[in-house]
């Protein structure tokens, strides 16, 4: 598995700070964010003017660039962030459901729209995850498990992130396993407490809060994942570049003892 975190992290500052600072907590690679209001990184808008400087701060600070997250499930938006992805060299997109939890319309409507997606992936040859997201149509194992069977397409693939699963009232490390099969990327942090909301920035840190992570990241490593487990926390644009460091050190630390204890590393 390869260590990385979501630019996100330091969505109040430029995407060098990001790039520098995770690379000096020793992660692998990064997660680039095309989140528009949460980060100025890849701005999907102006993404031929970006793609030289992602692939310039990629090759300076020896971070592998793993992912690349815009939520946008917009045919026009997610085609250019495919023509981005495969100039830059960036192998997977990260996107969200959409929709609204308990209605089936929305669900099938969600499941409709990541069809045609990854229909598009296939021509652009990169990978369109999608994470079950509290209070979307797809946010449980079941709703997982429902886009699993009506999308076979290669390039689409499952992105499992253990807080959203915890505050859909289930257990993480059961979950992943029954997903495993398809999982292609892993968004990670842990959660105190089952509100709706993941908490604030270090409470997101791995280690803070109530998730097995242990328990996830060795049932990842028994089902023979070897893909990105990238870091991703909201919330800090305000914070100073010390809170933003400290969180990302403490989360890469705990990441990398899990892996030690499962025998991944």
């Amino acid at each position: 598995m390869k260590l990385g975190a979501n630019t996100v992290l330091f969505g109040g500052y430029d995407m060098e700070t990001a790039f520098k600072h995770l690379a000096m907590a020793g992660y692998d690679g990064v997660e680039v964010s095309a989140i528009d209001g949460m980060s100025e990184h890849l701005v999907i808008d102006r993404w031929q003017e970006i793609a030289p400087e992602v692939k310039r701060l990629g090759k300076e600070y020896g971070l592998e660039l793993l992912a690349m997250e815009q939520p946008s499930r917009d045919p026009v938006k997610m085609e250019a962030a495919m023509q981005a992805a495969v100039e830059i060299g960036i192998p997977i997109i990260n996107c969200g459901p959409g929709g609204k939890t308990g209605d089936e319309a929305s669900l099938q409507q969600s499941i409709d729209d990541l069809g045609k997606l990854s229909q598009m992936a296939e021509r652009y040859g990169v990978v369109l995850c999608v994470k079950a997201h509290v209070g979307h149509a797809i946010y449980n194992t079941p709703t997982t498990l429902r886009v699993m069977e009506a999308i076979s397409s290669p390039n689409f693939g499952i992105d499992m992130d253990p807080s959203h699963i915890y505050r859909a009232d289930e257990n993480p490390v059961k979950a992943i396993a029954a997903v495993i099969s398809r999982v292609k990327h892993v968004h990670i942090r842990d959660c105190k407490g089952r509100q709706q909301g993941p908490g604030k920035p270090e409470m997101q840190a791995n280690g803070r809060g109530d998730i097995d992570l242990v328990g996830y990241i060795r049932t990842l490593h028994e089902g023979g994942y070897t893909g990105p487990l990238n870091l991703e926390v909201i919330g800090a644009r305000e914070y100073s570049i010390a809170q933003c460091c400290t969180i990302a050190a403490e989360s890469r630390g705990h990441m990398q003892a899990c892996l030690q204890a499962c025998g991944a590393r």
